[in-house]
């Protein structure tokens, strides 16, 4: 073989290399013993599962003040783990309510049971067909999490979403189900412009156009609509009682702590379950009594929020 044709397979050789570094590579199967949640990530162009290393270890009785929202999320995912009808859930409403946290903590309730939860990056959706075939032969319940699930115009994962949902062609997988949460209810911008699309008839009732359709077709295809709403201050005051308590304080550091934890959600501007667990994490790590707490008053901060004025 002649010098020159040797450095040409070479040469061709290593663009070959090269080439099946970057072209998509047949997806497989992750170790479907590692973990009871896994996460949906783009290698070499296809989308693999790696299992979760640490899952999350919320627990149902850890979410306080949202008895509704967990009854209904509870009834469906029984269901679906034990084979019968269920819905896709859209959990939506108030930031830090617990919509995220509820479906974790729901995993590790029926994680005995052959639940498993893969997450899905809103990016991703446009694989999410081959992602339900993938699984579809597997003998777990498998719930796809898509977490803080919004849209802007044309994007392509939303009609991806849409299709597997409720409209395509290939029958849906019975051990496969969506859990989506969303500050909006209808996960896309509404716009007053797309009111000026309607029309009136005769009698004067108003027909939404089919700009506002499309906005809605998505959220409807969700069988089951959870809502969540911003904690009163009563509400608010037994989340924080019980994070601290479950961060070894005692009843009275926990009615010492009642004050400074009005304090913190007046700065914060919200009094939601995240920044409830916010204060206890940081009142606990800094001990049951904590340093000195300034003397503050809402004089400070200008006009209160509802509910804060007795601070």
């Amino acid at each position: 073989m002649s010098a020159a044709l040797e450095s040409f397979l070479a040469r061709a050789e290593g663009l070959l290399t090269r080439l099946e570094a970057v072209l998509p590579h047949a997806a497989t199967a992750p170790d479907w013993a590692a973990s009871t949640a896994f996460r949906a990530r783009r290698r070499h162009g296809a989308l693999c599962l790696e299992p979760v290393k640490a899952v999350s270890r919320i627990r149902l009785s850890d979410l306080q003040e949202v008895e509704p929202q967990k009854e209904k999320l509870l009834r469906n995912t029984a269901q679906f783990v034990a084979g019968r009808p269920a819905n896709n859930v859209l959990l939506t409403g108030a930031k830090g309510t617990g919509k995220s946290s509820l479906i974790k903590a729901v995993l590790n309730e029926f994680a005995d049971r052959g639940l498993r939860l893969i997450e899905v990056d809103k990016a991703d959706l446009v694989d999410l067909p081959d992602l339900v075939e993938q699984v579809a032969a597997r003998p777990e319940r498998f719930v796809v999490f898509c977490d803080d699930l919004s849209f802007d115009e044309g994007e392509a994962s939303y009609k991806a979403l849409k299709s597997v949902l409720d409209g395509s062609i290939a029958a849906a997988s019975d051990n496969v189900l969506i859990y989506a949460t969303s500050n909006r209810r209808h996960l896309l911008p509404e716009k007053m412009v797309d009111n000026l699309a309607g029309t009136h008839g005769e009698h004067g009732e108003i027909h939404p156009g089919e700009a506002v359709e499309e906005k809605i077709s998505l959220s409807e295809r969700f069988g089951l609509w959870i809502s969540f709403y911003p904690f009163s201050q009563n509400e608010y005051l037994t989340i924080v009682a019980q994070w601290l308590r479950h961060f070894g304080l005692d009843d009275a550091a926990i009615e010492a702590a009642r004050q400074p934890a009005l304090i913190w959600a007046l700065e914060r501007g919200s009094r939601s379950g995240r920044v409830a667990f916010q204060f206890a994490r940081d009142r606990a790590g800094r001990g049951a009594v904590g340093e000195a707490e300034p003397a503050l008053r809402i004089r400070d901060y200008g006009q209160a929020p509802e509910g804060l004025d007795h601070v």
